[in-house]
């Protein structure tokens, strides 16, 4: 529930419930009050039932002495009070008090005609009073009061019991309302607060259990997204710059042999002693190839520097798939020639693909120049381009062509397959990492390569949406495959 409905809803059952409250303590009061009324109506009528008829001599209604009243007087205690007048308003007696008829107070005729026979009830007391005859004569009136002695206390009682319930309801409502806002506010903020300082100080974190959809939870899981991204973003410059660090090691170590030799040969052509004619030109021949391999390896780093930077767009263009592997695959007879390799190639692609051309031939150079590398004399190399619906080529290497069949999806799939020693399954992962080499011994020239076109290649499929994969097995060789998506509307 969200924060502000929650917060509606509990300010109107902190409104509701005293008022709920005030109605069962009226409800349950006026109940009480209704079964007190019988008992003491009862126990009302039982006292002067007793008392009227004692009330009804004529002699009682005369001025004269408090003497003769001895006998009305008994009739009262503490809790009965008995006044008697005469028919013109004179108070005769009352109880309690003297009454001597050169003081009797007279009260207004109205008030002494008012409620007669009618059960008076006031807070303090119940009251009757009847008139008094000797025949159709009227003497006087009596007035008998019965004190609320019990109720009193029951209504002292019930005040303080009230009270006290009052008071504990209020204590439960306030603490009830303070636990679901700690619940509902301070624990989970408190909560947030210390993993977001934890966080800031990259100490040990556990994970935040608060499960509600309120806007605490959604700010908590905005929290925990933010941080899985920043520990993402970490851990992507820690690897940059762990392989930076290796690239440059990397670098100065395959940029030191060369120069060394440089040197050396440098040295001994400006030196003294006299060199043949075929000397020199080796010296020469050795230096430029020297020479082209350091700028071979500058520019690969060049390009692998500019493909890994944030701000390098590959522009791509729709071109006919058919045309374009046609033009990748060819180029690379007379070379396989000058190295005693056969080659076999075979392209079977349709549709459209959006790429980026000049970076197409660079995988598929990167791609070839490793399988040239890695292949003996009189060995072979297939090169091929198949998209859906068509089938497998028959001469994928029988191991690799299920694994091949289940990873390839609709799209274009570029291979480049060679025989010649395994790669070890240990290395096959690491191969397109920079600087990355399985094993000198494996390359049948002694001159190196820069280690980073295979990461050249992979860092352009990726930013074609594509992929690249390799597999390698002993007694077989190695088959390299890159796959692009087709577009959409060309397939529809």
């Amino acid at each position: 529930m969200k924060l502000k409905y929650w917060l509606m809803l509990v300010f109107l059952i902190v409104m509701l419930l005293p008022v709920a409250a005030l109605y069962a303590f009226y409800v349950w009061l006026s109940q009480y009050d209704q079964r007190q009324d019988i008992l003491e109506y009862i126990e009302f009528s039982n006292t002067i039932s007793g008392i009227e008829s004692r009330l009804q001599s004529p002699s009682y209604y005369e001025i004269q002495s408090k003497e003769p009243y001895g006998a009305v007087e008994e009739l009262a205690s503490g809790t009965v009070k008995i006044s008697l007048y005469r028919y013109d308003g004179v108070t005769l007696f009352t109880s309690g008090t003297d009454s001597l008829a050169a003081s009797l107070p007279r009260i207004n005729r109205d008030n002494l005609y008012a409620h007669l026979y009618e059960l008076q009830k006031s807070y303090y007391t119940y009251s009757i009073k009847k008139p008094v005859f000797n025949g159709s004569k009227l003497l006087g009136f009596y007035e008998i009061k019965l004190a609320r002695q019990q109720w009193l206390q029951g209504v002292q009682y019930r005040t303080l019991w009230i009270g006290l319930c009052f008071v504990f309801f209020f204590i439960v409502l306030y603490a009830s309302v303070i636990y679901f806002i700690h619940r509902k506010f301070a624990r989970p903020i408190r909560l947030l607060m210390e993993q977001m300082t934890s966080f800031a100080y990259d100490r040990p974190f556990q994970p935040i259990l608060h499960k509600t959809h309120d806007e605490i939870g959604e700010l908590i899981t905005h929290f925990m997204h933010m941080r899985s991204q920043i520990m993402q973003s970490r851990e992507t410059i820690k690897k940059e710059q762990q392989e930076k660090e290796y690239i440059v090691a990397s670098l100065s170590h395959d940029l030191k042999t060369p120069l060394t030799l440089i040197r050396a040969y440098t040295e001994l052509m400006q030196g003294k002693q006299l060199l043949h004619e075929q000397e020199r030109i080796e010296y020469f021949s050795m230096l430029f190839e020297k020479m082209d391999y350091m700028k071979q390896l500058l520019d690969d780093l060049t390009m692998y520097t500019v493909l890994r930077s944030s701000y390098h767009e590959m522009e791509r263009v729709d071109v006919d798939g058919d045309e374009l592997f046609d033009m990748l695959l060819s180029g690379y007879d007379e070379l396989c020639t000058q190295n005693s390799i056969d080659l076999h190639k075979e392209s079977c692609v349709q549709g459209i693909y959006a790429v980026n051309v000049s970076q197409m031939v660079r995988i598929i150079d990167n791609l070839m120049n490793n399988a040239i590398r890695h292949t003996l004399p009189n060995d072979t190399i297939w090169l091929g381009a198949v998209s859906d619906p068509f089938k497998l080529p028959d001469w994928v290497f029988p191991v690799f062509q299920q694994a091949l069949a289940e990873w390839r999806t609709d799209g274009v799939i570029l291979l480049v397959q060679n025989e010649g020693e395994a790669i070890p399954i240990a290395s096959q992962e690491k191969v397109f990492e920079p600087f990355y080499q399985v094993d000198a011994s494996r390359t049948k020239t002694k001159t190196g390569q820069s280690g980073l076109g295979l990461s050249i290649a992979k860092i352009i499929m990726d930013k074609h949406n594509g992929k690249i994969q390799l597999w390698s097995a002993p007694g077989y060789g190695t088959l390299v495959v890159c796959w692009l998506q087709r577009k959409k509307e060309d397939q529809a």
